[in-house]
């Protein structure tokens, strides 16, 4: 049984309840008893003073990769989840692309097993949708909910085959998860390691079209209408396909859709001097595109900003841009970069991204978490919205170094994180 635990002092915002006022957050026994103006102190708590600070229901990042099994030396569970837990995130979900895949029962029951010993932010598993993401036959969906997985994705493989997404689309709507797919028309982005535009050209680098994600992402939606299955587009990089998002949700179809925080902030000229730090699928795009990206996210067309977390070793880094590896580590810098890039030149509000970042990824997956209303798990991130710092990637938790931001002045930082009533991060400890 852990201490009751008060948070005080800070600003509460938690979307869930219309709730933003001044005072304290009241855990007892794991759960929340108290959000709102100041309230009584258990005896025995501790106490952590929150003045100056925003108090929300915990960050849910529904787009990670935490390499283990098969690559421990780039990442494991429990180096991912401390990583988690310093950005502010409560909960993550791993994806599937593993060695071997996280496409059976047994494999779904490890991920969970180390991550409840991980003992820091809650980790959840997507299991495959085809076998060994081969993108033939359909993995045994139903065993993999059963043994934890909240979804299912084929992950960086897209899935070519109509017949098989719409197949999955039908499974999930049976066990109410969300099918997650990474929106690429094969044929189109072979080869590609860039935006396609002027600067791929100047570069003499091959570029993948913006089409490659829009055509994919129609064909979701349309089968998304015709099975009912709900369809969850990931990591959306061009404004072609918030447009179609925006057109299925129109029309009553069940689609979500997330974006990261490199395509809130970053376009395609961070790839100038070939940097493969900015090497990413979906590629890095245009300023227009960043620009409708953030006003997705405004208007709620985007629903969850996930980080996609993708940690490689240097020396897969320091290759050939066109050889070098897709992906950037993203827990610890995801919060500073949308108060930077989104909040700071006010796109959107502090509610609006504790609801992309907490309440609508809780909500979509189907997760605890994402609200402060008593009797709910005490899932909570503290962050200091107004706190400068650099980018230093060798003060990382995560064992990956690979991020563009690396140098970069940022605005925003978690200083508290709760999982379950326990405090598995606190920025005052890390730093003495």
């Amino acid at each position: 049984m852990t201490r009751p635990l008060v948070l005080r002092g800070g600003r509460i915002i938690d979307p869930s309840q219309n709730l933003d006022v001044a005072g304290d957050v009241v855990v007892i026994d794991g759960k929340i008893v108290h959000a709102g103006p100041r309230g009584g102190v258990p005896d025995g708590a501790e106490i952590v003073d929150c003045t100056d600070a925003i108090v929300s229901p915990g960050f849910i990042d529904v787009h990670c990769h935490l390499r283990e099994p098969g690559r421990e030396d780039v990442e494991t569970i429990a180096t991912g989840a401390r990583a988690a837990a310093a950005g502010g995130f409560t909960a993550v979900c791993a994806m599937p692309n593993t060695d071997p895949v996280t496409d059976n029962q047994a494999a779904v029951g490890f991920v969970v097993r180390q991550g409840q010993k991980a003992n820091s932010a809650r980790v959840y598993p997507i299991g495959a949708i085809s076998v060994r993401q081969e993108g033939h036959a359909l993995a045994e969906v139903g065993e993999m909910v059963g043994a934890g997985a909240v979804a299912i994705s084929d992950d960086g493989r897209p899935v070519a085959s109509a017949q098989l997404m719409r197949t999955a689309l039908e499974y999930a709507r049976t066990f109410t998860i969300p099918v997650v797919d990474h929106c690429e028309e094969p044929t189109l982005a072979v080869g590609g390691a860039m935006n396609e535009g002027i600067v791929s050209a100047r570069l003499g680098l091959r570029g993948v079209p913006t089409e490659a994600e829009e055509i994919m992402v129609i064909r979701d939606i349309l089968l998304g209408r015709r099975t009912g299955g709900h369809i969850h587009i990931a990591h959306v990089s061009a404004k072609g396909s918030v447009e179609l998002i925006r057109w299925g949700k129109d029309r009553g179809i069940a689609v979500t859709a997330e974006v990261c925080p490199h395509h809130l902030s970053l376009t395609e000229n961070a790839v100038e001097g070939y940097d493969t730090n900015a090497k990413m699928n979906p590629p890095l795009r245009t300023a227009e595109d960043v620009a409708v990206l953030g006003e997705a996210v405004r208007d709620g067309t985007i629903d969850v900003i996930a980080t996609d977390h993708a940690p490689h070793h240097y020396d897969e880094k320091e290759r050939e841009f066109a050889d070098a590896p897709n992906g950037i580590v993203g827990f610890e810098t995801a919060l500073a970069v949308v108060v930077t890039s989104l909040v700071g030149p006010r796109i959107v509000d502090f509610a609006t991204l504790v609801e992309r970042m907490s309440v609508a990824p809780a909500r979509i997956f189907h997760l605890p978490g994402g609200s402060l209303a008593r009797g709910r798990p005490a899932d909570i991130t503290v962050f200091d919205p107004a706190r400068e710092w650099v980018v230093d990637p060798a003060q990382f938790l995560s064992k990956g170094r690979n991020t563009p931001y690396a140098g970069r002045k940022l605005r925003g930082r978690a200083i508290c994180t709760v999982v379950g009533g326990r405090i598995v991060y606190h920025i005052a400890a890390q730093e003495h």
